[in-house]
């Protein structure tokens, strides 16, 4: 039989739930393909501003370089860029006091690097409930299935294997149309999530990187008055 005629003919609950697993897999798929884009483009930006940062650069210039380009993809460049600008807003005022300059530059830091990690996260939570509740979907499709083919058997005086086969056979279709929505969708919210979490570390190593700078700057300069 083909596979085909065993989806159109399955009864209309059946053919909802493949119809809903198939949405789910095709919207999965998209999410996958940006996902996987944006984080490979914030990994490789995130290399690329940590090489400009570290060659040698005046601060302020590179400041100014990234405000008039900014990178979107960027995560550390707009640390960086958030945290210099307060840093460079608290230094300017007479009275500042060092500590103060460096708690509001951080904490500047950190509300950027928590929009960054909710950016990076965008999606993952649905990867995550396709990939939990798409094979109890496809099982419910099957039970429903097999319950209308065991019904069927009622009207009939002699059952016999091809009576019951059909039936069966549009069950598990829906099955495996949840195993192949589930499947793709959890392996990639695990390697996802993974590189999420690799590039929040880089963002805070990189924050305290510039924040132990941005210390030695508001303290050379408590010294030298």
């Amino acid at each position: 039989m083909p596979m085909w005629s065993l989806i159109v003919e399955a009864s209309w609950v059946v053919q909802l739930v493949m119809l809903l697993l198939v949405v789910a897999s095709v919207v999965s798929w998209v999410m996958i393909i940006q996902r996987a884009i944006l984080l490979r483009n914030t990994r490789n930006s995130l290399r690329a501003f940590e090489d400009r940062f570290w060659s040698g650069i005046d601060l302020g210039k590179l400041y100014r370089e990234v405000s008039t380009q900014p990178d979107p993809d960027s995560g550390a460049e707009h640390i960086f860029r958030v945290g210099f600008k307060e840093f460079t807003r608290l230094r300017q005022q007479t009275d500042a006091d060092p500590e103060a300059v460096m708690d509001g530059a951080q904490r500047a830091m950190r509300v950027a690097m928590s929009r960054e990690e909710e950016k990076l996260e965008t999606n993952l939570p649905f990867l995550a409930t396709v990939g939990s509740t798409s094979p109890y979907v496809g099982l419910f499709g099957t039970v429903i299935g097999i319950m209308n083919s065991f019904r069927g058997l009622a009207n009939v005086h002699q059952a016999t294997l091809a009576s019951v086969a059909p039936g069966i056979a549009e069950a598990l279709i829906a099955t495996a149309m949840g195993l192949l929505a589930a499947i793709p969708a959890v392996v990639a919210y695990n390697r996802f999530s993974a590189r999420v979490e690799s590039t929040i570390n880089g963002y805070d190593t990189f924050a305290d990187e510039f924040s132990s700078i941005l210390h030695r700057k508001v303290h050379s300069r408590v010294t030298q008055e």
